[in-house]
């Protein structure tokens, strides 16, 4: 089997724009979906999430609209980006999904449930919370300091904003960059500085936005967080676990927003069980 450094990308015409994604795994009735976080594009997966997963399901991950390789321009708000997940979802020939949504990725995953709730069967939402909840607003702040201290060092952001400050900590933001690594040929064209702009201002609009009804989202979910978020607190996950009828929560230690990538041994595990829960 293909493993997620070696997949090809993909482009699909999803109503005149060209949506970039790669497909991969073991054959399975309901693909599992996956949605990136903020300034991601297809080469910032963790190749173990993805290799994990993929070993039992079809793992299907793409640039939504202006990121990336994809064609067009970042939506203003975090609903039309879960209108063009939908779109996307639908121009593949796919009528049940699963979906993994991370961070920002995680909101769009909600947004794909209220409007489109036939199309989702499962859904893991990671290092997120639900709209509206406080400080998510601030998010463009926190970004902001984490450049500034990447830049001062030398270093990817995602050092301060994914993993605490502590040995084991630094010791799991070395191991995740390293992985990113791996893939070395046909890389995914970076997110352009205009995309990540108005990706912040779809965030924040969705943190100052009214919160979501949860409680119609009757489907399965697992709620997954580290217990040291600096992006999304993890008192937002157990805060959006309670909303939802039928959520799983679980909260992984010593860790921060990349807690699923730290603790990916365990995550995996945790994910496909559930995945595979009738």
């Amino acid at each position: 089997m293909a493993t997620w450094k070696d997949t090809p990308t993909r482009k699909i015409n999803v109503d005149g724009v060209e949506f970039a994604y790669r497909e991969f795994g073991s054959s399975s009735d309901v693909p599992v979906i996956f949605l990136h976080h903020l300034t991601a594009v297809l080469d910032d997966w963790d190749p173990r999430v993805l290799d994990g997963i993929a070993a039992y399901h079809r793992v299907i991950a793409f640039d939504n609209r202006g990121v990336g390789a994809t064609g067009g321009s970042v939506p203003a708000t975090v609903e039309q980006m879960g209108t063009d997940a939908i779109g996307f979802i639908r121009a593949l020939g796919l009528e049940r999904v699963d979906l993994f949504g991370f961070s920002l990725g995680g909101g769009v995953a909600q947004m794909v449930a209220l409007q489109a709730p036939e199309l989702v069967r499962r859904m893991i939402l990671a290092g997120t919370g639900p709209r509206g909840a406080g400080g998510i607003d601030k998010m463009a702040t926190i970004v902001g300091i984490a450049y500034l201290k990447a830049a001062l060092t030398f270093s990817d952001p995602r050092n301060f904003l994914f993993f605490p400050r502590t040995v084991e900590g630094k010791r799991a933001a070395s191991d995740y960059l390293h992985r990113l690594k791996e893939r070395t040929l046909h890389r995914d064209k970076r997110i352009s500085a205009r995309a990540r702009i108005a990706q912040l201002k779809a965030i924040r609009h969705a943190g100052l936005s009214q919160p979501d009804d949860l409680s119609v989202i009757a489907q399965p979910v697992l709620v997954a967080n580290g217990d040291r978020d600096l992006m999304v607190d993890s008192s937002h996950s157990t805060d959006m676990a309670r909303r939802l009828p039928n959520a799983l929560l679980k909260i992984y230690p010593n860790s921060g927003h990349g807690g699923v990538f730290q603790h990916h041994r365990t995550f995996v595990p945790d994910a496909l069980a559930f995945l595979a829960e009738h």
